[in-house]
């Protein structure tokens, strides 16, 4: 038992390591991505969207174009309300990306169309709550209602990282051009999210525990807690919706208790966001991110206090809708991959 805890916290600090680094070489690499950006017309809302959309699908998580986004715009590649799109894109690709696990799913032989559900359903409540969410952002940004909601990181934290992350960036800028630090910050990212799975705690969706958990709770407020509590154990949205995967097919969710569970997950997945806007040292980063979270969470407790039964039909109507054939939830597929490309590129 003791050994496991030093690993975990040995993997716990070098993952913390690796995501200070990586946020480190992107933002070093922002500065010179600017004409990149410029050229592929990532500068307005629209194209920021797209970006940010298509890049959680191209790494397979939301999570590392969110930390992307912040530091393009800590460098001053882009505006907030550019980055406040990327951010919004990251999140409906990450959403996305619960579809196709639910696909692989079906092909493993669970023939259940409820493995597929879960992501048409995880997309939906995600795009009619982001969009949304993402107007009213834009609104608070440019008249700046949230503008004195800031927190700078500690001076002593500030200095001991560059400290140590100055050398190696330096180190890393003497023998790589501008888009291989990009590229490697990225790596890293990455790397460090996969670090953090291993420490986290895993929870099997198909175990008796959580099975009599799901089984045991039905009303919406209570399962906006358990996705918010299931994402902050997990720190991606992909991860705790994927869980929702084996429980659908086998029965033990059901739609109405699906809903609510995004609206939740929706939320604590800017936690690991929150945490890269401290280390970037712009306070205008941090704010951007709790734009976000006030908007997000206004609509779905809005929904979830006063329009849930309404809500709920509507979703499960365009649910049936694109599940009768086939050829709808083709349809839909081509549609959730086209959108972004024609974002990026109109």
């Amino acid at each position: 038992m003791v050994i496991k805890r030093l690993r975990g916290a040995v993997l716990a600090v070098a993952g913390l390591a690796l995501f200070i680094i990586a946020l480190s070489l992107l933002k070093t690499a922002a500065h010179d991505l600017t004409p990149i950006l410029t050229q592929m017309r990532v500068s307005g809302l629209r194209q920021s969207i797209g970006f940010g959309w298509l890049g959680a699908y191209v790494l397979l998580s939301g999570s590392p174009i969110a930390a992307i986004s912040l530091t393009l715009f800590s460098s001053g590649a882009i505006s907030d309300v550019a980055a406040l799109g990327m951010m919004t894109g990251s999140r409906l690709g990450a959403s996305f990306i619960v579809l196709f696990v639910g696909f692989l799913y079906y092909l493993r032989g669970q023939r259940r169309v409820a493995s597929v559900a879960v992501g048409v359903l995880a997309f939906l409540v995600t795009a009619t709550i982001y969009l949304p969410a993402m107007a009213l952002g834009v609104v608070i940004l440019q008249r700046g209602w949230l503008d004195g909601v800031r927190f700078d990181a500690p001076a002593a934290l500030e200095s001991g990282i560059d400290f140590f992350v100055a050398p190696i960036v330096g180190l890393a800028q003497a023998w790589l051009p501008s888009w291989g630090l990009f590229v490697a910050g990225v790596a890293l990212l990455l790397a460090a999210f996969r670090l953090f799975d291993l420490v986290l705690p895993s929870v099997d969706g198909e175990g008796s525990r959580f099975s009599e958990l799901s089984n045991a709770v039905y009303r919406p407020l209570v399962m906006f807690a358990v996705g918010a509590v299931f994402t902050s154990l997990t720190m991606s949205v992909s991860v705790s919706l994927t869980l929702l995967v084996p429980l659908a097919t086998r029965g033990y969710v059901r739609r109405e208790n699906i809903i609510p569970y995004i609206m939740g997950a929706n939320i604590t997945t800017f936690i690991d966001t929150l945490v890269a806007a401290l280390l970037l040292s712009t306070p205008r980063a941090f704010t951007l991110v709790i734009v976000e979270i006030v908007t997000v969470s206004f609509f779905s407790l809005l929904i979830l206090g006063a329009l849930y039964p309404a809500y709920r039909r509507l979703m499960n109507r365009v649910l049936d809708w694109t599940l009768a054939s086939h050829w709808r939830l083709l349809l839909f597929v081509v549609f959730t991959v086209g959108i972004p490309i024609l974002l990026l590129t109109w």
